[in-house]
């Protein structure tokens, strides 16, 4: 099966190429932000919110369709802060995975920190080997570019239209050894379940069933898996037994586009590769370092997403 196209890379070097005092820099923006954590988790609640309540003040098609685009780049966030604490860059592991598990993970349903952490820690450790759960999960037809445009736009219409939810649920799944992944704390098993019938009772009790439908269901099972695919697919080209530098983009955004579609700088995702320990407000500064250490081609940094897809649909 044919395979993607490796990137041009951008960065010209990993952490073995860096000075001393660039080391030492870089050293010292490891650890947890709890801070910016907690910032962008209440900010995303925040924007949910108060989405919710001016779609139903307006009682409007358009500003209905408008807020399910909004919530959905929020739960996007929500998944992103799943992520952080994955690598315990929220909180410390023993209770902080609970709390990012209730105010987090478990509104979106088919996640938990524990369940995130073992496949995607294999990621980590075992990059586009034949143990890496992403590789497996990514490596048919669908994720091999440069591919079709309309190939391409029939599968975000798939992921708009709900038919590959599944899919995703499955590959959330994947099979797998991950025994050297599990967290210091286990979370009893009956918070999750408790957790379902407390928000069913809310639900029933303020006669919101429908509104939780319309405006989290239908963005988490539409425009929600349109952006975890795009997010995917600017995470990494799935090319098996390659390397970081040569398979993950630096896309720098518009700021038009962080504003329609915010990531935690997950477009610098090279750095996190090699800083696993750096939370997400800091990757700047580490591509700042980068750039004075000369490790940085300017010219295979995409300016923007659609600067990325142009790339990707090339022929």
């Amino acid at each position: 099966m044919k395979q993607s196209p490796l990137l041009p890379p951008a960065v010209l070097g990993d952490k073995k190429s860096l000075s001393p005092q660039a080391r030492t820099e870089i050293d010292s923006l490891n650890g947890r932000r709890p801070g910016k954590f907690l910032f962008q988790l209440a900010y995303a609640w925040l924007a949910i919110f108060a989405t919710i309540g001016c779609a139903i003040a307006a009682q409007n098609v358009l500003v209905s369709i408008l807020a399910i685009l909004i919530i959905a780049t929020r739960q996007h966030i929500l998944l992103l802060l799943i992520h952080e604490q994955c690598h315990c860059l929220g909180f410390k592991s023993k209770y902080g995975d609970l709390f990012v598990d209730f105010f987090v993970a478990y509104a979106l349903f088919v996640i938990t920190v524990e369940g995130y952490s073992q496949v995607h820690l294999t990621h980590h450790r075992y990059f586009f080997s034949s143990k890496d759960a992403d590789i497996l999960r990514k490596s048919g037809d669908n994720w091999t570019f440069p591919m079709p445009r309309q190939k391409l736009a029939k599968l975000f219409l798939s992921d708009l239209l709900a038919f590959n939810v599944w899919k995703m649920i499955k590959g959330k799944m994947a099979k797998g050894d991950y025994t050297l992944f599990k967290r210091p704390s286990k979370i009893p098993r009956w918070i999750r379940p408790a957790y379902y019938i407390l928000l069913g009772i809310i639900l029933t009790l303020t006669h919101s069933w429908g509104v939780f439908l319309l405006y989290w269901i239908v963005p988490l099972m539409t425009i929600f898996q349109v952006i975890v695919r795009w997010g995917a697919l600017c995470e990494h080209q799935y090319v098996a037994n390659a390397g970081v530098i040569d398979t993950t983009p630096i896309i720098i955004p518009k700021w038009w586009e962080n504003l329609v579609l915010p990531n935690l700088n997950f477009n610098m995702h090279t750095y996190h590769h090699f800083f696993p320990g750096i939370a997400f407000c800091e990757l700047p500064k580490v591509h700042a370092i980068f750039e004075q250490e000369k490790l940085i081609d300017d010219s295979a940094i995409f300016k923007g997403y659609f600067s990325y897809l142009k790339y990707l649909l090339r022929q």
